[in-house]
C-alpha cells in the first residue's frame, strides 16, 4: 500500500536509527542522558527528518505519510528520539512555519532544519495542562518591546534549546512569541529522576522579565488556535510513532517466544502465548491501517483535528497494551535493558497521557459524535 519513494524514506530513517542510535538507545536510558545531542541534530538535519514534511526554507517537503513512516521508525528506536523530531518540526518550526514572519522564517528555519539550531515549544505550564486557557504567563507591552513572565513545564528539548516558542497571554488574547534562549531573564532547568522518556531532554522554562523586540511575536496567530493546531500537527506524528515501539515489542516478544523453552518445547508453541502474539498483531495491523488512513487525509487536506484524536487515543492504547503483554511473555528478562520491552513500556505512559491525556481525545470525540462539549462541568 506504500509507494516507492514512501518505502525509500522508510529504508533510510531505519538504516539511520540502526546505525547512529540502536546501540546506544538502552545506555541514554538507562543514564538519562543522551550523548551529543547536538551532534546527534547535526546529523538528523542531514537525513532531512527535520521539519521535513514542511516546504521550502531547507525543508524537505516531504507528505504527511512520509513523515509519519519516519515517525515509526524512530520511535522503534525510542520515543524520545521521536520526540526531539516532533518537537523540532512539528511544534518549534511548524509555528514559524504556519505563523511567524518573513524574517522570522528565513532566521531560524534553515538552521532547525539542519540540526544546527535546536528548538523547544512552551505551553503546558506546572498548573496547567489539559486546559492551555488557563495558562499564567504573561506578556506585556513597555514601550515597542514585549516583556514575558511565566513558567513552562515538561518542555520537550527546553535546557538544550537555541530558541523556544513560548506562548503567553497578553491584552489582545494568547500570542506566541519567538524567544531566543540567550534572552536575559530567560532560563531552563532540566528535569530529572524521570522513570519515561529518558532519553530525551525535558526541562522547565522560567521567564523572568524577558525583554524581547516587537519583531519576537508571530504575527499571523493570536488565541489558542495557534498552539492547539501546532499540537495537531505533532499528535500525527504520535498516531504513526507510538505504532513504533509497538511493532519493536512484538518482533522482540516473537523471537523469544520461538527460542524460549520450557517443558520441553518453545514457548511459543503454547496456546495461550499464540494467543497473545495474536491479539498483538492484530492490534498493531489495525493501528497501522489507521495510521494510513489518517496520512491519506492528511495529504488530500481531508484530515481534521478529531480524526487525529480518534488516532493518538487508538494507537497509543494499543500499543502501550501491546508492550505490556510483550513483557509478559518475555518474563522476568522484560524487565531488563537488555531487551528493548520495559523501556517502551515506560516511555509509552509518557505518551498516553502527553499532547492531550486520554481523557481529553475521549471528549474531543464525544463533541464531535454528540454535539455536545463536556470539557468543563455544568455550573
Amino acid at each position: 500500500m506504500l509507494t516507492q519513494d514512501e518505502r525509500d524514506v522508510r529504508k533510510a530513517v531505519r538504516d539511520f536509527v540502526a546505525a547512529e542510535a540502536q546501540p546506544y538507545v538502552a545506555t541514554w536510558f538507562e543514564e538519562g542522558r543522551v550523548e551529543d545531542l547536538r551532534g546527534l541534530a547535526k546529523k538528523l538535519g542531514n537525513l532531512g527528518v527535520l521539519g521535513m514534511h514542511l516546504d521550502g526554507y531547507g525543508c524537505a517537503g516531504m507528505s504527511a505519510t512520509q513523515y509519519g513512516l519516519a515517525c515509526v521508525e524512530l520511535e522503534a528506536c525510542d520515543s524520545g528520539l521521536r520526540s526531539f523530531v516532533s518537537v523540532q518540526g512539528s511544534l518549534a518550526m511548524f509555528a514559524i512555519w504556519r505563523f511567524g514572519s518573513e524574517e522570522q522564517k528565513a532566521e531560524w528555519l534553515p538552521r532547525m532544519a539542519a540540526g544546527e539550531a535546536i528548538g523547544c515549544f512552551g505551553l503546558t505550564e506546572p498548573d496547567h495542562g489539559s486546559d492551555p486557557a488557563g495558562m499564567r504567563t504573561r506578556a506585556r507591552r513597555d514601550g515597542d518591546d514585549w516583556v514575558l513572565d511565566g513558567r513552562k513545564m515538561w518542555i520537550t528539548n527546553g535546557s538544550v534549546a537555541d530558541i523556544a516558542i513560548v506562548w503567553a497571554h497578553a491584552d489582545e488574547g494568547i500570542r506566541g512569541f519567538v524567544v531566543p534562549t540567550s534572552t536575559p531573564g530567560f532560563s531552563a532547568t532540566e528535569i530529572k529522576h524521570k522513570m519515561s522518556l529518558r532519553a530525551s531532554v525535558t526541562s522547565e522554562l522560567v521567564l523572568d522579565s524577558v525583554r524581547l523586540p516587537a519583531a519576537a511575536v508571530l504575527p499571523e496567530v493570536t488565541g489558542l488556535k495557534g498552539p492547539l493546531s501546532c499540537l495537531n500537527e505533532a499528535r500525527f506524528g504520535i498516531v504513526w510513532g507510538a505504532l513504533g515501539a509497538a511493532r519493536s515489542a512484538l518482533e522482540t516478544a516473537l523471537e523469544y517466544a520461538g527460542t524460549r523453552s520450557q517443558f520441553g518445547q518453545p514457548i511459543a508453541s503454547f496456546q495461550l502465548t499464540q494467543q497473545k502474539l495474536v491479539e498483538m498483531g492484530l492490534s498493531l495491523s489495525t493501528g497501522s491501517l489507521l495510521a494510513l488512513h489518517l496520512g491519506r487525509l492528511k495529504d488530500q487536506g481531508d484530515l481534521r483535528p478529531e480524526h487525529v484524536s480518534l488516532g493518538k487515543l487508538n494507537n497509543v492504547r494499543a500499543a502501550l497494551e501491546i508492550c505490556r503483554t510483550a513483557r509478559t511473555i518475555l518474563g522476568a528478562n522484560g524487565i531488563s535493558l537488555e531487551y528493548p520491552v520495559i523501556r517502551h513500556m515506560n516511555n509509552l505512559e509518557s505518551v498516553l497521557t502527553y499532547e492531550g491525556t486520554v481523557e481529553m481525545h475521549t471528549l474531543v470525540l464525544g463533541q464531535a459524535i454528540t454535539g455536545h462539549a463536556a470539557f468543563r462541568s455544568a455550573p
